[in-house]
């Protein structure tokens, strides 16, 4: 038998998947399965561009323009110039979901062998990206003790070498659903400056902030309009993730002519998930507002059911929808695993994204799990009590599970 390629072999499984085989097994024994595990919102896709989509009278579906079509295009900077980033059509590439977006960035900026700082945890995919084109990732680590605040400068100046082009960040994080301040954006910008590298800014959660915070766009930092890339999408902020459509933007007109040239090979994003992206640029703000609120509300009925729990470690996340927390356990795959396989509670369980899979170190995260708060309230509560008591019962819970589990 012919042997698969090395880049095949060694990409790592998704810990937001992998499990899947065991939700569908439990499902068939006839246990509910609550699944905290991945970001597939429940919010309703708005009417207006799932009209827009019934309504296209197309004859022929045909290619767009490999940079998308150019009246969205124009349309997104309109919107992008509502958080005051201003930006022209020829600033954007449309691409096949965000994931496309950084696959470009990265290609585009980066050779085989060259390294990418990330702040981990991080989302489990960059970790496929850059395997998949030969990227070293170099990693930072931040501590669920601060949040997962952005590590010290001198974290970031320890590990560049002559092989490093960029840092890549989430913002707000994937998966601890921390928002960046100015301050920590303005000090990364520093340090890109200082030793000419590339800042990728994943930034498909913006408009789900709390707490009265506010998101600074990397594209609005002062001096850096040829070291940003920002990656978007609108997967998450119109609960429309099978669209695929998301986008590239800088200003850096050498990357952008450069990420045209894989844009063309790839021919062009989704004709169907255009028309609907560009109809959903008039989407009310009022739908935005009842969006957020209604995952506040969700935030904060996990975070305190998490609080209450003897042992768990919950940081408040003030972007995006997941908290990442510490739980009193041996090792997360493995728990993760045996919620599925092993346990129920009143024939209910909840699926979790296991912690290891978000780092690139080996070792860190195996008490730590991802949870994404995109159910109904009723439901929330249905899985927190399942986690509860699955704590209660699992064979491998650590001894010393006294920790205080307030953070911030």
């Amino acid at each position: 038998m012919p042997k698969i390629s090395n880049r095949g072999e060694n990409a790592p499984a998704s810990p937001i998947r992998k499990l899947v085989p065991f939700a569908e097994a439990a499902k068939k024994r006839g246990v509910t399965v609550y699944h905290l595990n991945i970001g597939q919102p429940d919010i309703l896709t708005p009417e207006i561009g799932m009209k827009a989509v019934r309504e296209a009278d197309i004859k022929v579906l045909e290619y767009s323009h490999s940079a998308g079509i150019e009246s969205y295009r124009r349309k997104l900077a309109d919107f992008y110039g509502t958080y005051g980033i201003q930006l022209t059509h020829n600033d954007i590439i449309v691409t096949n979901g965000g994931s496309e977006a950084l696959m470009f960035a990265m290609m585009t900026c980066m050779d085989h062998g060259d390294e990418l700082i990330v702040p981990e945890p991080f989302y489990a995919n960059y970790n496929g990206f850059a395997e998949s084109l030969g990227i070293v990732i170099k990693t930072i680590t931040a501590k669920i003790e601060t949040g997962f605040a952005l590590p010290p400068v001198s974290e970031f100046e320890k590990v560049i070498s002559d092989k490093t082009k960029g840092i890549l960040i989430c913002h707000p994080g994937n998966p601890t659903g921390y928002l960046y301040s100015k301050e920590e954006l303005l000090a990364l910008g520093e340090i890109v400056k200082k030793h000419n590298l590339f800042l990728f800014s994943d930034e498909v959660y913006r408009d789900f902030i709390y707490d009265g915070c506010e998101h600074t766009s990397v594209l609005s930092l002062p001096g850096l309009d040829e070291n940003t890339i920002m990656i978007d999408s609108v997967s998450k902020r119109y609960s429309a993730c099978g669209a695929r459509i998301g986008v590239l933007v800088t200003k850096n007109k050498e990357v952008y002519a450069a990420a045209m040239k894989f844009a063309q090979a790839r021919l062009s994003p989704s004709t169907l998930g255009q028309i609907l992206s560009e109809a959903l640029c008039e989407t009310p703000k009022s739908y935005f507002d009842e969006v957020k609120k209604e995952y506040d509300k969700r935030r904060m009925i996990v975070v305190n059911r998490l609080k209450a729990m003897q042992g768990v470690v919950t940081p408040t996340p003030n972007g995006a929808f997941y908290v990442m927390i510490q739980l009193p356990i041996d090792d997360s795959d493995k728990f993760c695993q045996w919620l599925l396989e092993s346990f129920e509670h009143n024939k209910q369980t909840l699926m979790m994204a296991p912690g290891t899979g978000f780092y690139a170190t080996d070792g860190l995260g195996k008490q730590e799990a991802r949870l994404a708060y995109v159910l109904n309230e009723k439901d929330l509560h249905a899985a927190m009590d399942c986690l509860e008591q699955a704590l209660k019962v699992y064979p491998g819970r650590t001894v010393n599970a006294t920790a205080d589990s307030k953070v911030n």
